[in-house]
């Protein structure tokens, strides 16, 4: 996912995404928790996602206020 994919999205599209990318992390720990996860750079990859949604949505909503 590209940030610049990212900041064509509006509000309410990246808290969707924000959300779905949590609940993905969340599925991710508990697959390492029971040994169950077969790529550990997945975590990384969501956890950098994670990021790059925040900071958007930070823009979009500085920007509107």
């Amino acid at each position: 996912m590209k940030a610049k994919d990212l900041e064509t999205k509006n509000v309410e599209d990246l808290n969707k995404e924000l959300h779905d990318l949590l609940k993905a992390a969340f599925t991710l720990r508990m697959q390492k928790a029971t040994q169950q996860l077969t790529n550990s750079s997945e975590i990384c990859k969501v956890r950098r996602d994670i990021a790059r949604v925040k900071t958007v949505l930070a823009k979009k909503v500085s920007a509107n206020v």
